[in-house]
């Protein structure tokens, strides 16, 4: 999680004064990625998050907070985590860049703005995927012909994986189809299993469009 620091006891009242007009409270700040309101960041985990943040002139008075506290204030960081820093293009830019993503660093951030004039604040809501992972799935099993069979597969993912199961004969022809949204935990049970002889269930496990797993 994006943490914060605390500062030396005789630096408080300084940085308290800084902060006093940089609270989460007022209009959105004009940025070329925000629109107004909260916007939705969405990364994949271990990827890096850029949350833009632009100011309207370079005398502003800015700072990044989330739900654990302040981590940055003007230039000096709060956060002890080394994954995060400023992204500053040009002059007038106060991104936040935060490297490796995880899902513990999942929530609310704000860019909160003291212009000469008022107060101002932009928020965006930054999502962390999770690439889908089978962590358990059925051997290769033998039945005879009338029998039941229940195959077994486990995944996990954010948001929930779905998965097919597919049968395909041995000349690749795929008979049946069975396609769920999965809880973690997934079953397929064929009753009655005609004689089909050697065959071979295709498992795939989809993730949105990003992310796929295969296995035979």
């Amino acid at each position: 999680m994006v943490g914060r620091v605390q500062p030396d006891r005789k630096q408080l009242p300084l940085v308290l004064l800084r902060l006093l007009c940089l609270l989460p409270t007022g209009l959105p700040v004009r940025s070329v990625d925000f629109n107004r309101g909260t916007d939705n960041i969405t990364v994949r985990q271990g990827d890096t998050a850029i949350l833009r943040c632009v100011v309207e002139d370079k005398n502003s008075k800015v700072a990044w907070l989330n739900r654990s506290g302040i981590i940055f204030a003007g230039h000096d960081k709060w956060s002890l985590d080394p994954r995060v820093e400023l992204e500053k293009r040009h002059s007038l830019e106060y991104s936040l860049r935060i490297q490796k993503v995880d899902v513990y660093d999942e929530g609310s951030y704000t860019c909160s703005v003291q212009t000469q004039h008022e107060p101002k604040t932009s928020q965006v809501y930054l999502i962390v995927q999770v690439p889908p992972k089978i962590s358990n799935i059925s051997s290769d099993v033998t039945v005879n012909e009338g029998s039941n069979v229940t195959l077994v597969c486990m995944a996990n993912g954010r948001p929930e994986p779905v998965i097919t199961w597919r049968h395909l004969t041995p000349t690749g022809k795929q008979t049946f189809c069975f396609h769920c949204a999965t809880y973690r935990l997934r079953y397929l049970h064929i009753p009655e299993i005609p004689w089909i002889g050697k065959a071979s269930m295709d498992l795939v496990i989809k993730f949105l469009k990003e992310f796929q797993h295969r296995s035979l």
